[in-house]
């Protein structure tokens, strides 16, 4: 019996990673904010694909696998976004990607949940608690949410007189289903 165990439980997961799906991406925003002199400033990042099977009725099994292109960082200031772009920041020529990996999936109440997931930026990991709202629509389903991280953590940027370092991520993604 401990041998049929041992073999079904891979096999389960093997079966949850082949039917894992990139997501049609229907809209997204992913913006970014934080204070610089004493006022907010920010962008957005664009460049998002997805891997995600999500089922409110099955959150043990749930999984979300995000990845953003750092080039597509855009703060409506060409300077600014090369900036940004260079190894003093995102260093998007040695780290393309920002990877945003769930570990798992608890509900709240309603429409509520938060995810645990691991943040990988410049190759260093983070694991966050993310709060967001998931509302379906037809053949919709939208996931709402943010966190709010330290650029210090992930080596972006330096120590600044200036600059903030708590940055405050929204994340809204309107997929078909």
């Amino acid at each position: 019996m401990k041998r049929i165990v041992a073999l079904i439980i891979p096999l389960v997961l093997l079966i949850n990673i082949a039917t894992a799906q990139k997501v049609v991406i229907l809209k997204n925003t992913i913006k970014f904010q934080l204070k610089n002199l004493g006022i907010n400033t920010g962008g957005t990042i664009n460049g998002l694909q997805a891997t995600m099977v999500f089922s409110p009725d099955k959150l043990e099994t749930s999984t979300i696998e995000a990845l953003l292109d750092v080039k597509s960082i855009d703060t409506d200031n060409d300077l600014r976004d090369s900036h940004l772009r260079s190894d003093e920041f995102f260093d998007a020529a040695k780290y393309p990607n920002i990877i945003m990996k769930s570990i798992s999936f608890k509900h709240k109440s309603g429409d509520k949940y938060v995810g645990q997931f691991s943040l990988t930026i410049k190759d260093k990991t983070k694991v966050f608690d993310v709060p967001f709202t998931y509302t379906t629509i037809e053949n919709t389903a939208t996931f709402t949410g943010g966190l709010k991280l330290n650029r210090l953590d992930f080596g972006i940027g330096g120590s600044s007189l200036v600059m903030s370092n708590e940055v405050s991520v929204s994340i809204e993604v309107q997929i078909a289903r």
